[in-house]
């Protein structure tokens, strides 16, 4: 009976003794590298430095994170388990950052939605029948340019644009600064903001069964143009939105991902991103120029006094971006 019991004993040892050998280092080193770039990713997610860098890496910050997912396996594979809880305890803390793109946010009330679509049309390349066949197949009601020159809003106009959307509000340009609102509802009180490099507009569109509704079509420039630029034209927006009241539609291409705590400060009042009410996650639309794109979502469409009941993306020939088009009930 007590050679029962030392064997015993010495068969638990080997089940909880840690893998020797080189395959054993081999997930232990591997762990611990997707570990930290977990860790790495959950840091980025909160920080705020205006540092080209970090701010580039920050778009990235979710792939990062699954990186905790797999170092469960590893270092589980490994027997290592003290750090096998670390993994799952930064995997959760992971899993916590983006939970609010995941998780629907309850669910519209009863009424009539509004199609709203926001393309970036890539310095004035975009389709121009593309683009207006996509706005007439979705049901758009409401559509956001960005990077409109005034080439291709004459070239828009000749494929059906102004019969299809007759109001707008439009301030095209080239060089990546032309904005436009186009819409299938009277449109009011136009107006570009000043202090920005490029143009952002507002208006304000009179709907026949809901009223007025302010409308936006933002671009704040790209971080690694200029990180402090970009860091002040997107607090600049949270100021003009928190400004507004009623019924709000925000379509653009904020050139910030949901990991950005700047993008992430836009939807922490009363805003929220239209892909974030229905948990849809962080819904990549650029860059569609590249075989391994898209990978990043950063053209967004956002709603205040509202709800979404759908959302999707869809690709534009000519374009490095995927359009958005969002169903609002506002």
């Amino acid at each position: 009976m007590i050679n029962d019991l030392v064997r015993d004993q010495q068969v638990a040892e080997e089940i909880t003794r840690p893998r020797r050998g080189l395959l054993g280092w081999l997930l232990l080193v591997s762990g611990w590298l997707l570990l930290l770039a977990g860790a790495i990713g959950v840091g980025l997610h909160y920080n705020s430095w205006v540092w080209e860098p970090a701010i580039l890496v920050t778009s990235f910050a979710s792939y990062l994170m699954v990186g905790t997912l797999i170092a469960i396996v590893l270092l589980g594979l490994a027997r290592q388990w003290v750090s096998t809880a670390l993994a799952v305890a930064v995997s959760a803390t992971a899993l916590w950052t983006q939970a609010p793109m995941l998780w629907p946010d309850g669910t519209a009330p009863a009424g009539t939605d509004l199609v709203v679509m926001q393309s970036n049309l890539f310095l004035g390349h975009g389709s121009p029948e593309g683009l207006v066949d996509a706005a007439r197949d979705s049901g758009a009601e409401v559509l956001t340019l960005d990077e409109l020159t005034p080439g291709l809003l004459d070239r828009l106009d000749a494929a059906g644009l102004a019969d299809l959307l007759p109001h707008r509000y439009a301030a095209p340009s080239g060089g990546g600064q032309g904005s436009g609102i186009f819409s299938r509802y009277p449109l009011r009180d136009g107006i570009k903001f000043e202090g920005f490099w490029l143009n952002n507009l507002r208006a304000t569109m009179i709907h026949p069964g809901l009223g007025p509704i302010t409308v936006f079509a933002l671009h704040p420039i790209p971080p690694l143009s200029n990180a402090e630029v970009w860091t002040r034209e997107l607090g600049r927006i949270r100021e003009l939105l928190d400004a507004e009241s009623g019924r709000v539609v925000v379509g653009g291409d904020f050139n910030a991902t949901y990991d950005h705590t700047a993008y992430r400060n836009l939807v922490s009042g009363r805003y929220a991103d239209s892909t974030e009410l229905l948990g849809v996650g962080a819904m990549p639309t650029w860059p569609t120029d590249r075989f391994w794109g898209p990978v990043i979502g950063i053209d967004r469409i956002l709603v205040a006094g509202g709800h979404a009941t759908a959302v999707h993306s869809l690709p534009i020939t000519g374009t490095d971006h995927r359009a958005v088009v969002a169903h609002l009930r506002l």
